[in-house]
């Protein structure tokens, strides 16, 4: 069952909170006045999220100098994240959502489909957040290995 949260831009962003790698509880209210991308992928360590989590890393720098915080969300567990970013040498917070609270807020837990076959899953979703907490944009489906150029772009236009 989808959840039936619909989120766009011009709304308020949804309040989240949540664990993160390093044991620190994080919440939209500790980015007042940042820029945020807050992504949503479906697993530690798969392929896709893999070249996500790299590109972000990467173009780290770049991004912080444009004042955008990155933060991960997916219902992995802490012990994931924490696992997944010391392989990867992941700089930004990854939000451990296990009980899917804000996925569920943000509308990206749902119904997928993989060769016929039908499960509950997260979407692959970036959601930009401007400074006032606003959504800014909505990435439906973000280019994995350009995902930081598409950030950066679609913050400046």
């Amino acid at each position: 069952m989808s959840s039936s949260s619909v989120i766009e831009a011009g709304m308020p962003a949804p309040a989240f909170a949540g664990p993160t790698q390093t044991g620190e509880n994080i919440s939209l209210g500790d980015f007042e006045g940042r820029k945020i991308a807050l992504y949503f992928y479906p697993r530690d360590n798969t392929p896709g999220c893999t070249k996500q989590a790299c590109n972000l890393r990467d173009n780290y720098k770049l991004l912080d100098t444009e004042g955008i915080a990155i933060i991960g969300v997916s219902d992995d567990p802490v012990e994931s994240h924490v696992k997944f970013t010391d392989k990867y040498d992941l700089p930004f917070p990854l939000i451990a959502d296990t009980d899917r609270t804000i996925l569920n807020a943000y509308g990206v837990w749902a119904e997928k489909n993989m060769y016929g076959r039908k499960y509950m899953g997260t979407k692959r979703v970036t959601v930009l957040i401007d400074e006032s907490g606003v959504i800014k944009h909505v990435i439906q489906k973000p280019k994995v290995r350009q995902h930081a150029e598409e950030i950066i772009k679609l913050f400046s236009d």
